[in-house]
C-alpha cells in the first residue's frame, strides 16, 4: 500500500486520511451501530436473523443501516473520511481493509481475538490471509467464497458432455462442442464490471502464477508486461471464437446466472454465492447444476483458488467498542450462527467447528477444492488498492466491449495504474 494515492479515489477527492481519530460521539448504552452490504433478499433476511440471535443472547441492541452492494464501496470511504463510521461495518478482506487500516481508522481486536481463542475457531489459511494488517488484527471473517465454473447439468448432458475439463485444451474443446451444438458456452454479466475480473484472475494465475500476480497487484509489475498480454490474449481468443454470450456488459451477474439456469448458456465463472441465488430459484445442487475448477494451463504453476472473504471490522472511534467486539466474536464463534449464515449466503464458513456435512453437495465440493489448493488468492478488486482496482475493472469492461483493442486498453491501464501507485 506504500505510495498509493489516498487523495484520489473513483476520480474524486474522497480523502481517506483519518490521521487523528475524533472523540467518539455519545452512544446509547447497549446500542451498537452497524452498516453492511448484505442487502439482497436472502442475505438481508439471514443477516437480520443473526442480529436477532445476538440481541437475544447478549443483551446488546444493534442499530442497522444496510447499503446496496455497489454503493457501499464508495459510501464506506466517504463515511471514513468524515469520521462518521458506524461502530461495526462489513468489509472485504484484503486491499480494501488495508486501505482504511493505513488511515488509522480501525479498532484493533488483538485482545478480543486472544481472549476468545479465535485461533482455534477461524481456519488458519483464512486467518493468515485476511485478518491482520500493519501488525494488528482488525477483521473477523464472516465467511469466504470460491469462484468456479458453474454449469447447467442438463445442458451439458444434452450436448453429450460426460467429463468436465481439467486442462485448457479440454476446456477449449468443450466450448467448441457447445458452440457447434448451438449453445452459448459462457455467460458473463459484467454490467457492474466486477464479474469479469475472475477471468483475468484465473488466466493470469494459471499462467504467470501467484507470485507474479502478487507483484502486479502491488505495483511491482506492469499491465503491459508479456505475462499480462498473454493472459489477455487467451481471453481475447475466447471472445473472438464467440464463446461468450452476446452483450456481456449489458447484463448483471444475476442475468448471466439466469441464462445458465434457463439453459440459454452452459456455464458461468462465478462465486459460490450463486448457489444461494439459485437456491432461491429452487434449483437443486448436484442435480440441476454443478461446477468444475478453472482448468490448469501451464504445468508447474501452483494451483490457486480465487474468492473473497467477507468480514466485520470496528471503527477506530466506535462509540460502543465493547459491544462491537462482542458482536464480532459472536458472529464467528457460534457454529449455529455460522452454519445458518453460510448456508443462506451460499458461502463457506470460516469457523472450523462447522460440520462440513451441513454443506450441500456442491458447496462441499467447493470446500474440498479450496482445501486442496496451494494458494487462496483474493479476487482482483480485493487484491489491489481501490484506486488501482478502478483502473483494472474499467479495463475489463472496455475489453468486453471491444476485445480487438486489447493492446490499446493494456497500454492505457499500464499508465493509469503506474500513476495511481506512484502518487
Amino acid at each position: 500500500m506504500t505510495g498509493v494515492n489516498r487523495r484520489s479515489l473513483l476520480g474524486s477527492a474522497l480523502a481517506v486520511t483519518v490521521a487523528a481519530i475524533a472523540a467518539p460521539a455519545f452512544a446509547e448504552k447497549g446500542e451498537v451501530t452497524i452498516s453492511h452490504y448484505f442487502t439482497g433478499e436472502l442475505g438481508l433476511k439471514a443477516f437480520n436473523e443473526q442480529i436477532d440471535r445476538f440481541e437475544a443472547d447478549s443483551g446488546y441492541s444493534l442499530k442497522d443501516s444496510p447499503v446496496g452492494h455497489e454503493d457501499y464501496k464508495t459510501d464506506i470511504l466517504v463515511r471514513a473520511s468524515g469520521n462518521s463510521l458506524p461502530d461495526v461495518f462489513s468489509y472485504w478482506a484484503g486491499a480494501r481493509v488495508q486501505f482504511i487500516a493505513d488511515s488509522n481508522a480501525l479498532h484493533a481486536i488483538d485482545g478480543m481475538w486472544d481472549k476468545a481463542g479465535l485461533d482455534k475457531v477461524v481456519a488458519k489459511s483464512i486467518a493468515d490471509s485476511a485478518t491482520s494488517y500493519n501488525g494488528n488484527r482488525y477483521l473477523v471473517p464472516m465467511n469466504y467464497h470460491y469462484a468456479g465454473m458453474f454449469y447447467n447439468k442438463a445442458v451439458l448432458d444434452e450436448a453429450g458432455v460426460t467429463e468436465m475439463p481439467s486442462d485448457w485444451d479440454g476446456f477449449l474443446a468443450l466450448c467448441a462442442k457447445l458452440k457447434e451444438a448451438g449453445i452459448d458456452p459462457i455467460a458473463l454479466g459484467s454490467a457492474n464490471r466486477w464479474p469479469a475480473q475472475f477471468w483475468f484472475d484465473y488466466l493470469l494465475l494459471r499462467t504467470a502464477g501467484p507470485e507474479y500476480r502478487a507483484k502486479l497487484m502491488a505495483g511491482e509489475a506492469s499491465y503491459y508486461d508479456a505475462e499480462v498480454k498473454r493472459a489477455m490474449g487467451m481471453w481475447k481468443d475466447l471472445a473472438d471464437a464467440g464463446y461468450f454470450a452476446e452483450n456481456s456488459n449489458a447484463n448483471t451477474w444475476t442475468d448471466a446466472s439466469d441464462k445458465v439456469a434457463r439453459g440459454d448458456a452452459a456455464m458461468t465463472l462465478m462465486g459460490t454465492w450463486i448457489t444461494g441465488y439459485w437456491g432461491g430459484l429452487e434449483l437443486v445442487p448436484g442435480e440441476d447444476y454443478d461446477f468444475f475448477p478453472f482448468p490448469a494451463i501451464d504445468a508447474g504453476v501452483p494451483v490457486a483458488s480465487v474468492g473473497p472473504v467477507d468480514g466485520l471490522v470496528i471503527a477506530g472511534n466506535a462509540g460502543n467498542a465493547a459491544g462491537a467486539e462482542a458482536f464480532l466474536e459472536y458472529m464467528v464463534s457460534n457454529p449455529e450462527v455460522q452454519a445458518s449464515w453460510s448456508g443462506a449466503q451460499g458461502a463457506l464458513s470460516a469457523n472450523v467447528n462447522v460440520d462440513p456435512s451441513s454443506y450441500n453437495d456442491v458447496m462441499l465440493k467447493a470446500f474440498n477444492t479450496v482445501a486442496d489448493s496451494e494458494v487462496f488468492a483474493f479476487n482482483y478488486d480485493l487484491a489491489t488498492p481501490p484506486p488501482v482496482a478502478e483502473v483494472g475493472l474499467s479495463m475489463f469492461a472496455r475489453f468486453m466491449d471491444d476485445p480487438s483493442k486489447v493492446d490499446e486498453i493494456l497500454s492505457q491501464a499500464a499508465g493509469d495504474a503506474s500513476a495511481a501507485f506512484s502518487q
